[in-house]
């Protein structure tokens, strides 16, 4: 009989079991049959030997152990995905009787009573018998100025969730800090004719400033270059060498000679001896995620003067990894199963373990860096993804002396890791294995929160060619920072990459901010203020209401189920949500009509606006991870309780009334400012970096001098190549308005002056627009007619 692919299939699901000799198959004779003749076929049998390497059921599970998770359906075909989870908006939930019935009684037991939230006390440190939560964003590059990708990949994901857990009356220490060591900072110190410390001293400033204003509410926000860094380095790295973790060998390193230096992997590209990508770096490649040594690059290119650098021998240090495999692979498995990591940090990390530990060199042929203590490596220094994670711990060091409790406490002490997927492996991995092989008890990560890549519109951010958004850029835009942070939360990377995108951003900001949450708060504010004097109105619930509380708790619980996962995006639908189906309950019961009517339809549109005002205090307190300008401001103009209103966030979430009747408001404004069309457009000319190298092109060709046919082609062809479908959207609707303005100047037979300056605004026009759609704003040449 033919096989066919079923056969294969089922025979593969079926083999750990049925070949196991234990499990006999007893009377299923034709069943037997069939799995004998499969598995007599080589092709079948070299795929178990592969797969199962003679262990049976053991080794089928150490494989799919391994393997990477499976995808999730949402958004699996979008490339980049810019949808947010409320554009992927499931069917309304049907509420059940009994919710309905639970969530009225719920709503009436009012706030409990419960202390202000107080002002943080310093040092914060664990406590007994609560749940102590240790936050840890990746620590960003001094040598550079972080671009929104870095804000949302590490310091604003975990700011977010820092936020949620004292909502949640959590525990917390959130620490950060600038990594300051490596090649990177002494080639900016070179290249701003500086020394190391002066270039880490102007840069953490810088980033300091980009966080605050940001609002990224650090507990402790330090730097690497301390003194507590490098005794906590070199302690751990002689309790690796104490505890047989550590090798020593002769590596070839690549070296420029133009540059006089060893390079550093991150300074070095070349072609991935695994994929073939051309711009792999020389530690890691971006796009198949293998580790690489950077002599095995094809085609290197040193990243500072694109010369081609030399191999030479040095002697290094290494950690043993392969020594420390086991142990990790059991910590890990405990970790995975335990905490919330994310898909990607699971399957990266996987990736690792599928291909094997190798050793890994910790030391670096450099001047700048924690220098190794080992009296025969005196000249070096820790390479960085050995050194830049212990500054975790010195960083907290430097914040108290009582560090330990936190860093030496794994049964009392939760931690949480955020950063970009291209860090996963040296905070699963590599970290980690440092850590058990030290053995002193330290604190290991439980959750890793990695996201995918932020884009730039259809590109990459890039300081050099002017293209992105960079930290220091935002707050020149006059885009209020709780309106960036809602966005880069809305579109943030959590299942795969996505993009920044101007329009879109205008898009969210008028329809989900202005259009859908600022408007229901508006309005329920406004009506408490203009038909009832400033009080909220007494509240007599019919079904419809109850209804009403009943969804708005479901969206309360599912928030904080994805909060508690730290499923930050999702989460935010769950706000949106709230507000949608309160702009619905308004329109719908019209209370700006019933207050005109007799008693019944006055006691309704109270009724209506006072279950609205309510909603709008417990979505003040909702956005407050994501918004927490917005969300003072909220609180300020309903003038909410100054305390119990975090109660609600207690457990899985309850809803009650947190504004009785009776309770007088402050004075209701507006929310958010509609971004406008032209706007956005100067915005995204300025940032999108084209002029400036199209600028450079033409300034290259010497004047007087035609460019080739070809060139002048290629040119046009390059100019026109990108097409905008939004813009063109907006610039075939101001060409429509202008035209008109130029027939009606016509056929009132204006002066020819006039009517030519608006002719030329018209054509100028279309210019854009035909830029906009692709195609070539000049008119081909004619060919000249024969006479």
């Amino acid at each position: 009989e033919a096989v066919s692919v079923a056969d294969v299939v089922l025979w593969a699901a079926l083999y750990p079991l049925l070949s196991d000799s234990s499990l006999a198959l007893g009377e299923r004779k034709s069943l037997k049959a069939w799995f004998d003749r499969m598995a007599a076929m080589h092709s079948c049998q070299s795929a178990a030997q592969k797969v199962l390497q003679g262990k049976g059921l053991q080794g089928m599970k150490s494989y799919m152990q391994r393997q990477p998770a499976r995808q999730s359906n949402q958004c699996r075909d979008a490339q980049p995905c810019n949808s947010s989870p409320a554009e992927c908006e499931e069917v309304e939930r049907v509420v059940s009787e009994e919710e309905i019935e639970a969530a009225a009684l719920t709503w009436s037991t009012g706030l409990k009573d419960s202390p202000q939230l107080t002002e943080r006390q310093h040092p914060i440190l664990p406590q007994e018998g609560k749940r102590n939560i240790l936050l840890a964003s990746a620590l960003p590059y001094v040598n550079n100025v972080p671009h929104l990708g870095n804000i949302i990949g590490c310091v604003l994901s975990a700011d977010v969730f820092s936020r949620y857990a004292r909502l949640r009356g959590w525990n917390s220490l959130y620490v950060c800090g600038t990594d300051e060591y490596g090649t990177a900072t002494e080639n900016k110190a070179r290249e701003e004719g500086l020394t190391p410390q002066q270039i880490c001293d102007k840069y953490h400033a810088v980033h300091a400033d980009i966080y605050k204003w940001f609002q990224i509410d650090f507990d402790f926000f330090g730097r690497t270059t301390t003194e507590k860094q490098t005794e906590i380095a070199q302690d751990i790295f002689w309790r690796l060498h104490k505890n047989g973790f550590m090798l020593e060998d002769t590596v070839e390193q690549l070296r420029c000679e133009k540059c006089l230096r060893f390079l550093a992997d991150r300074f070095v590209e070349g072609i991935c001896p695994h994929c073939s990508y051309p711009e792999a770096r020389g530690d890691q490649c971006d796009k198949c995620g293998r580790l690489i040594n950077a002599v095995e690059l094809g085609e290197p290119q040193c990243k500072v003067c694109s010369q081609t650098p030399v191999v030479r021998s040095s002697k290094h240090l290494f950690l043993d990894l392969p020594k420390l495999e086991a142990q990790l692979e059991q910590w890990l498995d405990k970790s995975m199963n335990t905490g919330d990591w994310t898909q990607n940090a699971k399957k990266i990390t996987r990736s690792w373990l599928r291909d094997g530990l190798k050793p890994r060199c910790i030391s670096r042929d450099l001047k700048w860096g924690t220098q190794v203590p080992h009296p025969d490596f005196k000249d070096k220094v820790f390479y960085v993804w050995f050194d830049a994670p212990i500054g975790y711990m010195s960083i907290t060091a430097n914040y108290t002396d009582q560090w330990e409790k936190w860093w030496k406490n794994p049964s009392q002490v939760e931690l949480y890791n955020f950063m970009a997927k291209d860090n996963v492996p040296f905070h699963s991995v590599v970290f980690p294995c440092s850590l058990l092989g030290a053995q002193d008890n330290y604190t290991l990560v439980n959750h890793l929160v990695a996201t995918e890549y932020l884009n730039y519109e259809d590109t990459k951010f890039s300081k050099s060619r002017g293209t992105g958004v960079f930290g220091d850029m935002a707050k020149d835009t006059g885009i209020p920072s709780d309106v960036w942070r809602f966005y880069l939360l809305f579109v943030r990377p959590e299942g795969q990459d996505s993009a920044f995108s101007w329009a879109d951003m205008a898009l969210k900001n008028n329809s989900e901010l202005l259009n859908n949450l600022g408007n229901f708060i508006n309005r329920a504010g406004m009506f408490v203020t203009k038909f009832f004097e400033g009080c909220v109105p007494a509240m007599e619930l019919q079904q419809e209401d109850k209804k009403l509380l009943a969804l708005v708790n479901w969206e309360l619980q599912q928030y904080i189920q994805l909060m508690d996962k730290v499923k930050i995006r999702d989460g935010l639908k769950h706000i949106m949500n709230i507000s949608r189906h309160g702009n619905q309950y308004i329109q719908l019961n019209e209370p700006w009509k019933k207050i005109k009517g007799g008693d019944t339809d006055r006691q309704r549109a109270g009724t209506v606006t006072g279950v609205s005002v309510n909603i709008a205090c417990l979505l003040s307190v909702m956005v407050l991870p994501y918004m927490p300008t917005v969300s003072q401001t909220i609180r300020d103009q309903l003038n909410a309780p100054q305390c119990g209103l975090h109660t609600m966030f207690q457990g899985t979430g309850t809803f009650v009334c947190s504004l009785r009747a009776g309770h007088r408001i402050g004075t209701v404004s507006p929310l958010f400012q509609k971004l406008e069309a032209d706007q956005i457009d100067v915005l995204k000319k300025k940032f999108g970096g084209q002029q400036t190298t199209a600028q450079s092109a033409a300034s290259s060709q010497p004047a007087g001098v035609p460019a080739p046919p070809a060139a002048a082609a290629a040119e046009a062809t390059t100019t026109v190549s990108r097409a905008d479908p939004e813009k063109a959207k907006l610039l075939t609707q101001a060409v429509a308005e202008q035209g008109e303005k130029v027939r009606a100047l016509k056929a009132q037979k204006a002066e020819k002056a006039a009517i030519t300056a608006e002719v030329g605004k018209l054509l100028d026009l279309k210019k854009q627009l035909a830029v906009a759609e692709g195609k070539n704003p000049e008119p081909a040449p004619q060919k000249s007619k024969k006479k």
